[in-house]
């Protein structure tokens, strides 16, 4: 396990969607969170204090997490000044990036003279099968979107949390950095071998109760040209009875992607209930998730509403308004 409390790095962050890690985790895990460090050229903020690392360890800090997710997974060089003057202070450093820092023989050595611990969470630590396609008891419900980083966690975290609070049989399974990061398990799914990834789907969410729900953490998007094979893997691997569509109605390209339009939540629809439908006929659509965040509430509240009357499905901002109607719709299945 990864020792709290967090000190979240934001470092040269350009943007605030590049810091989704730690956004995540001060929104789902507050009290893992007692501080950001950002660099001068940072463009993120998510909303904790500013602390150096002698202000976090005297805080009781007792890792530095990397809360940066950078196209490529990229350790830039312009943090290692911060990471090893972190170690050679006694914090541990977690890291979800692609670039391992396990392979960055800097911190490596950093780490052994100073006895801390480097945590590369996105490790697969399991053998996992390839998937089999055997109808599996329980319920899972996976959010898919019109783009990457687009609210599909939080939905997923909004309506487990719900469902909790209501006294239902429940559970969040983590798929990428900042789910494990927040529940401290999971698959990192974009990190497991092609051929394994919808097995290691399976093996997350195991047979269970009839009246259980995993809610199975989303990535990528069917329509990214980049990220598109880590959806479809959660999709056959999940097995869902429900999907829920995530989206950003701000959004005016993909991800990274300034050539590639977003698709329309028809399309979403038709084209994930129809890949859904291969490992799991009865699966259907129960609603639509919005981000909302770069709306004002009369501009949230107008676009929930155009958005409803149009697809005739519940449409809610679970993040901003409750995952209430999200529940009530998987309960009615």
């Amino acid at each position: 396990m990864i020792p709290t409390p967090y000190l979240l790095f934001l470092g040269d962050a350009p943007d605030q969607l590049s810091a989704k890690v730690a956004q995540g985790i001060k929104d789902w895990r507050p009290e893992n969170a007692v501080g950001q460090l950002r660099l001068p050229e940072c463009g993120a903020d998510a909303g904790l204090a500013d602390m150096s690392l002698a202000d976090a360890k005297a805080a009781g800090a007792e890792t530095l997490v990397i809360g940066v997710a950078n196209r490529g997974g990229v350790i830039s060089q312009v943090w290692k000044k911060v990471l090893i003057e972190a170690l050679e202070m006694g914090f541990d450093v977690a890291s979800g990036l692609h670039n391992l820092l396990r392979n960055e023989n800097d911190l490596v050595a950093a780490a052994h003279v100073a006895g801390q611990t480097l945590h590369d969470v996105r490790i697969p630590s399991v053998a996992y099968p390839i998937a089999n396609g055997v109808k599996r008891s329980g319920k899972r419900c996976l959010a898919v979107g019109t783009d990457c980083s687009i609210g599909k966690m939080y939905t997923s975290l909004a309506v487990d949390a719900e469902m909790r609070n209501r006294g239902m049989k429940s559970t969040f399974r983590p798929t990428g950095q900042t789910g494990i990061l927040i529940t401290g398990g999971g698959v990192p799914l974009d990190a497991v071998v092609a051929d394994f990834m919808a097995g290691a789907v399976e093996y997350l969410t195991p047979d269970n109760d009839d009246d259980h729900w995993d809610h199975i953490e989303g990535q990528g998007s069917l329509f990214h040209a980049s990220y598109s094979g880590v959806t479809l893997a959660l999709i056959h691997g999940g097995q869902p009875d429900a999907l829920i569509l995530a989206h950003e109605p701000t959004r005016t390209h993909m991800r990274g992607l300034p050539h590639y339009d977003l698709p329309s939540l028809e399309t979403l629809r038709d084209t994930a209930l129809l890949l859904a439908r291969v490992v799991n006929p009865v699966c259907e659509v129960v609603g639509v998730s919005v981000n909302t965040q770069h709306l004002t509430e009369a501009e949230a509240n107008k676009c929930l509403a155009d958005i409803e009357a149009r697809m005739g499905l519940p449409t809610v901002d679970p993040f901003r308004h409750g995952a209430g109607r999200l529940v009530d719709a998987l309960v009615s299945l």
